[in-house]
């Protein structure tokens, strides 16, 4: 398996279709580097391709989920703007942007689902992050901010595109325009996790129950749960239910199908292929 600056990939227990991926610079709060930027897509692409892996478990190494962007790739990315040409430089700009973009993103276009276990810290780019995964826990302790506007930057990487479904829109606005710090108890009150936890202890354990249940379901079901949940909500209802009518015309008649049946009548667990 490849080997990363920023990242860890673990699978915890022997034949589980769990991998763990781990934001892996502790002594930096695991702050997203320029090397995090081009590693994480990859991480996830090798995830996804790997038909072992059913469901990914995304969390940080040591105190910190994740402090946000490193200051020293804010930094370069100002001193890049190299060019005597306004519109140039910023056209270099924007290009760099969307490549930042591009790798938190790269949850979504992971075909299967990416679990957060947050704690600590978890501000700024790692809200960006948490809000593009499937589902969201976290500790009571953890703590949050939209910290961008204190930065003097319009948050660019997700965070106001993904956060207003979550929450809702009014308090989107009010977290992002104030950048105020949240905790993990309000985050579940606000809706941005599911559930929050007394302890990491705890979270680490309803989480690995919670990540094996799913990986023990059919994978073509799970995938295309996921699939069709992100492209319906940039749809209307009707454009939504003609999608998945398409979808399930190629995917709904399967060995899984059988399987999961024959299951039911059996009074068994089903056992389903890796996809």
């Amino acid at each position: 398996m490849e080997k990363f600056k920023t990242l860890e990939i673990l699978q915890k227990t022997p034949n589980s279709r769990v991998f763990h991926l781990y934001l892996n610079r502790p002594s930096h709060r695991n702050a997203l580097s320029r090397d995090f930027f081009s590693e994480f897509p990859k991480a996830l692409a090798s995830l996804d391709q790997n038909p072992n892996v059913n469901v990914i478990v995304l969390s940080g190494v040591g105190n910190h989920f994740c402090a946000g962007i490193d200051l020293g790739t804010l930094g370069s990315i100002s001193e890049n703007s190299d060019s005597d040409d306004r519109g140039r430089a910023g056209e270099k700009l924007r290009r760099h942007i969307k490549y930042l973009q591009d790798a938190v993103t790269a949850i979504e276009l992971c075909r299967k689902p990416v679990i957060a276990s947050i704690h600590g810290a978890c501000i700024g780019g790692g809200i960006d992050i948490v809000t593009a995964c499937d589902i969201r826990y976290c500790t009571d302790d953890a703590f949050f901010s939209v910290k961008e506007v204190d930065l003097a930057i319009t948050a660019d990487l997700g965070t106001l595109q993904r956060l207003p479904a979550i929450v809702g829109y009014g308090n989107a606005m009010e977290l992002a325009l104030t950048g105020r710090r949240f905790s993990g108890s309000e985050a579940k009150q606000l809706g941005l996790v599911s559930r929050s936890f007394g302890s990491k202890e705890e979270m680490d354990e309803a989480v690995r129950l919670i990540a094996e249940d799913i990986a023990s379901k059919s994978p073509l079901a799970v995938t295309g749960t996921k699939a069709v949940l992100l492209r319906s909500r940039d749809m209307s209802v009707e454009q939504g239910l003609d999608y998945v009518a398409t979808w399930n015309s190629a995917m709904l008649l399967s060995d899984d199908l059988t399987e999961a049946i024959s299951a039911y009548t059996q009074k068994r667990k089903p056992v389903y292929a890796k996809l």
